[in-house]
């Protein structure tokens, strides 16, 4: 299936994945902000793809449902397609190659096969940066058939909004009560993670940012394009309250405050963001930027295999040839071979199941309309501690 590609969606994307990998190279290969700042704030790499899978999954539910096209068991059937075989090979390699594993403790392999990690999940667990994908796997597993209820009510558009704002309510309201428990110091510690960071409960939204955009578009049309007509004003914007929110995680990361309200204030920021790519005349729809729309695709694989390639060869670079984790010859030997790695993942593993999928599970109409090239809506992860 070949569809036009929308260029600011591909530049969000490359820019989640890049931040992704600037936050674990500082957690986990060099011990220090090689990045500067950026890898401080990396960890924010996943919160926007799961701006951009709320908006994208949700996109094409509700493109269905207009349409009267959607099938669930298809819905489903893509999104394990797309998301599993990848995964699978990847967890292969923690679990059957020493090497991969690099000594870390396993949870119980159900978690991983049966994507829980995220429940409990301890920093430091081997493969831990999945416990992102263990959210969106429960978010498309659980959506759809939450959509498909509400339409079955009467009111249905007006009960959507009120589940949106009770969700987003009832995730602050989990992180209250999560760190009145935990109590978390300044610096943080692994409780915060386990019963914040990686709980299902806390971390939803950035998606229901996403999801909320989708409605827009889908069932308020003339306000979608008053605010796709101020692509650059939605731009402003959501950079000045990003920035806002970057400052105060760096300034109080585990504080009160920014542990409830900082969440979904970044999913408007990338809400906004998200409305500036999808605004025609916007800057970050025109602008191209060189290798973004490659990066885009592989960034799915990248971010499975990044992590711990990047711990491998760092280790070995150092032995072998004394070259430091923050050489500039050590850096550009990581980032090539975490770009190669995941090209090779996408093309040995994720296209030939993708071309069984659009072979035995066609998309719909509305899946065709709704989609942006090569359904740009799966996972990745986010902080040092947090993997």
């Amino acid at each position: 299936m070949k569809t036009q590609r929308i260029h600011g969606l591909d530049t969000l994307r490359a820019l989640a994945i890049m931040l992704v990998f600037t936050n674990h190279y500082m957690g986990f290969v060099s011990n220090r902000p090689t990045f500067g700042v950026v890898s401080e704030l990396g960890w924010m790499g996943v919160d926007l793809f799961f701006a951009l899978s709320g908006y994208l999954i949700g996109n094409q539910i509700f493109a269905g449902l207009r349409q009267d096209s959607f099938s669930l068991k298809n819905f489903y059937a893509r999104r394990l397609l797309r998301t599993l075989p990848n995964y699978y090979v990847v967890l292969a390699l923690y679990a059957f190659w020493p090497l991969w594993a690099g000594g870390t403790q396993h949870a119980p392999w159900w978690q991983y096969w049966t994507f829980t990690l995220n429940l409990e999940l301890i920093p430091g667990t081997r493969f831990s940066h999945a416990w992102s994908l263990c959210v969106e796997e429960q978010f498309y597993m659980l959506l759809p058939a939450a959509v498909l209820l509400i339409a079955a009510c009467r009111g249905s558009l007006a009960l959507g909004w009120c589940a949106i704002a009770a969700s987003v309510a009832a995730g602050m309201a989990f992180r209250a009560l999560a760190w009145q428990d935990v109590q978390p110091p300044a610096g943080g510690n692994a409780r915060a993670y386990t019963e914040i960071y990686y709980a299902t409960w806390c971390r939803f939204d950035e998606l229901l940012a996403g999801v909320a955009l989708a409605m827009v578009k889908n069932y308020h049309a003339a306000l979608w394009a008053r605010l796709t007509s101020a692509g650059n004003w939605m731009l402003a914007g959501g950079l000045l309250l990003f920035s806002a929110c970057a400052w105060f995680f760096l300034d109080a990361h585990f504080g009160y405050a920014i542990s409830v309200v900082g969440y979904p204030l970044l999913g408007v920021a990338f809400g906004m963001l998200l409305l500036a790519a999808l605004s025609p005349g916007s800057l970050l729809s025109r602008m191209r930027v060189p290798g973004a729309a490659s990066i885009a695709i592989w960034s799915y694989a990248i971010y499975l295999t990044h992590k711990q390639l990047c711990i491998i060869l760092a280790k070995e670079l150092q032995e072998r040839y004394r070259l430091g984790a923050e050489h500039p010859l050590t850096i550009a030997i990581l980032i090539a071979a975490s770009l190669l790695a995941g090209f090779l993942l996408y093309l040995l593993v994720e296209t030939p199941f993708m071309k069984l999928r659009e072979r035995f599970v066609p998309a719909s109409r509305a899946d065709n309309s709704a989609s942006t090239s090569r359904e740009q809506s799966t996972s990745p992860s986010p902080h040092p501690a947090a993997q």
